[in-house]
Order: C-alpha cells, then structure tokens, then sequence
C-alpha cells in the first residue's frame, strides 16, 4: 500500500517539556475524563473498546490483535480526547468537514485499501479501529487535512510548529481532567502519556497511515 507522509513533528517539539492536569473520580465519578467542561464517560470508553474486542474476537487472529493493541481503553480515551481537541480548532477556523468531503475520503480509503473488508481488516489489525468506528476516523483525518490548509501548515520545521502551537493552545483553553487510573494528559504535546496522538505522525490521505493514538 503507498503511504504518503504529508506532516511530521520534530524531536525536539517532541521532548517539549509537558503539562499535566489529572482530575480524580472523586470530583468528576464516572468520568473517564472531562474536556471543556464535557464528559466523557467511562460507559462510553467502554463500549468503544467493547466494539473493538468484538471485531478481534471474530477474527481468526484475534489472540495477535488483541496484544497489538495493548492497553486499549487509554488509547481510545486519547482518541475521544483528542477528537474534540480537533473539534475546538476546527471551529476555532471555521473548518468543517461535510458529507461530500467525508465520502470522498472513505471513498478514497476504500480504493487505496482494496475493498470496503480490507479497509475494515486493516484499520483493525493496525490502529485497533472497529468497523462502526471508521467514519469517526475519517472525519478526524478530514478535519485535520482541513485545518492543515485553512492555516498554511506546510511540511517543514515551522509549519510543524505552527500546528502543535495551535493544537497545544486549544488543548490548553479546554482545560482537560483526566481520571488518574487513565494517565494525565499533555497540553504540549496534545496527548495522554505513554501514548501517540492520532496527528503527531503524520497527515495523510492513506488510512494505513493515520494513527488512531497507541
């Protein structure tokens, strides 16, 4: 499968010193976390994870893909965290993305992958995203090519900069708690620790490619 690279962060960006905010279950109970004042339950972390184990288990390889993906709830609880990081700055820039833009993409998914079972085998063995969960995916990898755009971000130092100071401040201004059992998370680095952020590889129009956040 070609892969396109189109955004990378650097190192030393990388090693930016972090900021972290943890909230404790006893200020936010039954919030895995909670992100601009909105909830993210630990209900619906679980069932994002339980559509995942689901899809693995039907799989003849599920023994493999289940130790792929680790400790999973922390790294669908970074992806729903950083899905409205995203959220912010799209709005921020007057960014959206429309039902044209999204068939596009998976339309384009779809093809580069070899089939709609393709796409789901690898979504699922490589970023550990079920099949209901791929149009949020899409939409995440619209946004972000859009935002991209919208403020000129080009593949070079100062235009990785530009986008991790401005994902870096929208993260900030919401102010994320997150439940410690989860981890804390890093305004500089837009991230739950010990984890990836779905952005920080790269942006690219091949779905193999785009990071879910491990």
């Amino acid at each position: 499968m070609h892969r396109r690279t189109a955004l990378t962060v650097t190192a030393a960006l990388l090693a930016a010193a972090p900021l972290l905010t943890a909230c404790g279950s006893d200020a936010h109970p039954g919030a895995a976390a909670v992100v601009g004042g909105d909830r993210i339950d630990v209900s619906s972390l679980q069932a994002q994870v339980e559509d995942v184990r689901t899809a693995q288990d039907r799989s003849p390889e599920a023994a493999q893909l289940v130790q792929a993906t680790g400790d999973l709830p922390r790294r669908k609880l970074n992806v729903m965290i950083f899905d409205k990081v995203v959220d912010k700055v799209a709005a921020d820039n007057g960014v959206t993305a429309t039902r044209a833009d999204l068939q596009e993409t998976r339309t384009a998914f779809v093809r580069q992958s070899g089939g709609e079972e393709r796409l789901a085998a690898v979504l699922l063995q490589e970023q550990g995203v079920a099949p209901g969960q791929i149009d949020d995916l899409v939409r995440r990898n619209v946004l972000m090519n859009k935002i991209a755009a919208k403020l000129g971000v080009t593949d070079s130092p100062d235009g990785q900069k530009k986008l991790t100071e401005v994902f870096s401040a929208a993260s900030k201004s919401l102010g994320i708690d997150v439940n410690p059992r989860y981890g804390a998370w890093d305004d500089a680095q837009v991230r739950l620790t010990d984890t990836t952020a779905p952005w920080l590889r790269q942006l690219s129009q091949d779905p193999g490619a785009v990071p879910a956040g491990t």
